[in-house]
């Protein structure tokens, strides 16, 4: 049973929204989505989805809050702890069983509101061997950027090649928060803050909500002309302890996207997908994905960025929405991101940075520092 994606809503990312509730960021873009897939969500969803962490919000208990917000009061409603993406796949299964038509996934940031944010990301490391050694969690994310430059003999030239391609790409992003005419030497001229890491090497954290709507072959075709479906999605943890994961690949995105690919009967990705929305959160990122997604070679990426590969012009457009470091750190609406971004590309509803021809692209998604959880979406048109 194929399974499609009929309704994208999305609010604006910004660094702070005090004007807004969570509540209100939340309604605003499942009211687009509804809007967009032409339902009703107290009549014509079967199953609602929130991705949540009650760290990242604040208070315990969040995913009791959110159901009046959806139109999910006294409906079938459920919590991922974890990535828009790893959403998005829950919601696929449940459809697939054929238990459920239309299912709705939301996921969300108000981070902004959040006065601890390096102390709830701390919390996150080994008790025993990492907290106590007190540094700023960031701190693993540089030592992998440094084990990936140096295994793969990349450039730190590469990284702010990176940053200058998403932060410019988002300035044609109208939802984009942190758009930004930047060249090299800004990005190399940046204060150093997690070595090999600057200042405009790490994304921002922004406020803003995604949500869309899926549905059933059957129901897709009924409600909407346009659907885009999802050939074939995966996930993957590796060892969340850093003394025994592997430090210069990710190999959470690599196994996720063998289960997405064989879902989706991609055997040559490089030449098969269009173009792609990956994580981007520290510069070196993008990188280390499209490698670990077969997009690139090993210890080809920092060169295929440098020389333009990745740009919206170039053979495989890259993050052409501005990614994380354009966009905004959205934490656990990451990923969801990424998938709402690829599906309105294809749908051509992209506006001003809307590519042309596309007919296949992937979306893919880390639960950031300090884990190795990720998860992978190849999405398409068409047959």
């Amino acid at each position: 049973m194929r399974v499609g994606i009929i309704g994208v809503g999305m609010t604006a990312f910004r660094p702070s929204t005090p004007e807004y509730s969570w509540k209100e960021l939340m309604f605003e873009a499942a009211s687009r989505a509804y809007a967009d897939a032409g339902v009703d969500p107290r009549t014509d969803v079967d199953s609602f989805l929130t991705c949540a962490e009650d760290y990242y919000e604040g208070f315990g208990i969040f995913d009791e809050f959110v159901p009046d917000q959806l139109g999910a009061t006294l409906r079938r409603m459920c919590t991922v702890s974890g990535d828009g993406l790893q959403g998005l796949a829950n919601a696929f299964m449940q459809i697939q069983t054929g238990l459920v038509n239309v299912a709705v996934v939301e996921a969300h940031s108000k981070i902004s509101d959040l006065l601890t944010l390096d102390g709830v990301i701390e919390h996150a490391l080994d008790p025993i061997w990492n907290k106590p050694l007190g540094g700023h969690p960031y701190l693993v994310a540089g030592l992998e950027a440094d084990a990936f430059l140096r295994q793969t003999r990349t450039s730190p030239k590469a990284l702010a090649a990176v940053v200058v391609k998403n932060r410019t790409n988002a300035l044609r992003n109208p939802l984009a928060a942190y758009g930004a005419a930047v060249d090299e030497d800004h990005v190399l001229r940046s204060e150093e803050r997690f070595a090999p890491l600057r200042a405009l090497d790490i994304s921002n954290p922004a406020d803003g909500c995604v949500v869309l709507v899926l549905a059933s072959e059957a129901a897709a075709k009924k409600l909407h002309a346009n659907p885009v479906w999802i050939r074939g999605i995966g996930w993957s943890s590796d060892s969340p302890s850093l003394e025994t994961r592997d430090w210069s690949q990710a190999v959470y995105a690599q196994l996720a996207a063998q289960m997405a690919y064989r879902l989706a009967k991609v055997r040559r990705p490089v030449s098969e997908i269009d173009f792609a929305e990956v994580d981007d959160r520290f510069s070196y990122k993008e990188l280390q994905h499209l490698e670990a997604l077969g997009l690139a070679k090993k210890g080809e990426a920092g060169r295929n960025v440098m020389q333009g590969e990745y740009g919206s012009d170039g053979r495989l457009p890259v993050n052409v929405s501005g990614g994380s470091l354009g966009c905004g750190n959205v934490f656990e609406a990451t990923g969801l991101h990424r998938a709402a971004e690829v599906a309105q590309q294809l749908r051509g509803e992209a506006g001003s940075h809307q590519l042309d021809g596309v007919r296949i692209g992937l979306a893919q998604s880390w639960r950031f520092v300090p884990t190795a959880t990720g998860a992978v979406a190849v999405l398409g048109v068409g047959r």
